[in-house]
């Protein structure tokens, strides 16, 4: 899911309220665990309660056999307004203790001095954290936050409209094959005109970069010898994997080429496009009814990975959670137990289980060998994330990217609108949110 940025409160009003209220645990941490009588409020997103209810409550009890006394209050946020909330919260008195947080999120919370320093060696599995997810908790050495789950984008077809088309229900593996095939999809359903083969949004700056990290090119790069970042979108490479995505998009989108991807399974839903690029569940969020999915194309909608230029497989932006605890929470260590508990080995089989991909390379593995998960799971270790800088949160918020996208779409020439776009992310990047 799209999880967009809001704009974290103020840093010296945030600073202060930590200053003025921080702890670890103080005398409490030093009690016996059955004479602790706090309360910890965690505040997970709704992914939690609908799709692994049973593990938040095994882990509570296991929590609750360690510390009796303690209320373990668990809260459930939206995606839309968590951040909003939360900024809410961190300025005054009523705060979660721990807090899950989106990928792209961190740095914020990390830079206003919001999250509590963790250190790794209390968790499992944290020698084989997946990279993508670490790096997003990682500030000038020290970790902020624990990795919870990991996610990728993928290809998503529709077998019958392939098999009907281009007479294969297994999607090609390289481009070259799969835009062949893509044209004898238009060619079948095509007296439709809204219908698309590939539906690929013109302000999916999601898949737009990907193609960026397919030639090489970066949105920002990083200058050791200034201790700043520098946009990078005006380099050739990133503006060959700019034009490659707007190519397609221009071939292959035959709806509103000025929207994002937010409704793009829905498209797929009412079966007016054959392939979506999108994160592995929205499979699922094709099909379901209850999220005005079309349950006919149940066993019809199958995941693949997504080629790329150059007979490679196209990067993906690694997505995911993280889990964090509020560096002014007053029982911080008791957050810090539960989220070991709930990140690890065993409580990372159950999210397995369901198809959800863990935290680690020891555990992603055998999903790679799963039909269900093969696609998403392999697309993890070589994905790309982006940059890990001051004034990202900034760039996201204004919709840098989207904007020159929709540029580009509306027929401005990608140097041009690259050149407007690093001018943009330069003001920005390297500023403190």
């Amino acid at each position: 899911m799209k999880r967009n940025l809001v704009a974290a409160v103020g840093v010296a009003a945030m600073m202060a309220s930590v200053a003025a209220c921080g702890s670890d645990g103080g005398a409490e941490s030093a009690k016996n665990p059955k004479d602790r009588k706090e309360t910890l409020t965690v505040w997970l997103m709704v992914d939690a309660q609908s799709t692994w209810p049973e593990l938040v409550k095994d882990v509570n009890a296991q929590f609750n056999a360690k510390y009796p006394g303690v209320k373990v209050n668990v809260q459930y946020q939206q995606w839309a307004d968590k951040t909003k909330k939360l900024d809410a919260a961190l300025s005054g008195d009523k705060f979660p203790d721990v807090v899950e947080l989106g990928n792209t999120e961190t740095m914020t919370y990390i830079l206003n001095g919001a999250l509590g320093e963790i250190d790794p060696k209390k968790y499992e599995n944290s020698d084989t954290w997946i990279g993508g997810l670490k790096d997003t908790c990682t500030y000038e050495g020290k970790q902020y936050c624990v990795p919870y789950y990991a996610g990728a984008r993928v290809a998503i077809y529709n077998k019958d409209m392939f098999k009907a088309g281009a007479g294969t229900e297994t999607l090609p593996t390289t481009e070259a094959e799969l835009t062949a095939a893509l044209d004898k999809v238009q060619a079948k359903y095509g007296k439709d005109k809204a219908f698309s083969p590939l539906y690929l949004p013109g302000r999916y700056w999601y898949a737009a970069m990907s193609y960026v990290a397919a030639y090489g090119g970066e949105i920002a790069t990083y200058d050791e010898g200034k201790k700043e970042w520098k946009a990078a979108l005006s380099t050739p490479e990133a503006q060959k994997g700019i034009k490659h995505f707007v190519d397609l998009v221009t071939k292959y989108n035959h709806g509103d080429k000025t929207k994002d991807e937010q409704d793009h399974a829905n498209v797929m839903a009412n079966e007016k496009a054959a392939l979506l690029y999108g994160n592995g569940w929205e499979a699922g969020s094709v099909t379901d009814p209850a999220g005005n999915g079309n349950a006919e194309l149940k066993d019809k909608i199958l995941t693949a990975g997504m080629p790329g230029p150059n007979g490679k497989a196209l990067p993906s932006f690694i997505g995911g959670s993280d889990l964090a605890t509020i560096s002014k929470s007053k029982v911080q260590d008791l957050g810090e137990e539960w989220i070991s508990m709930f990140t690890s080995a065993k409580s990372q089989e159950v999210l397995a289980a369901k198809n959800i991909l863990p935290n680690n390379t020891k555990q992603l593995e055998p999903l790679k060998a799963k039909p269900e998960t093969a696609a998403i799971a392999a697309a993890v270790p070589d994905a790309w994330f982006t940059p890990i800088a001051p004034g990202w949160a900034a760039i996201e918020k204004k919709e840098v990217l989207e904007l020159m996208l929709l540029d580009i779409i509306k027929g401005a020439s990608v140097e041009e609108a690259t050149k407007k776009a690093d001018e943009e992310i330069d003001k920005l990047i390297n500023e403190q949110s």
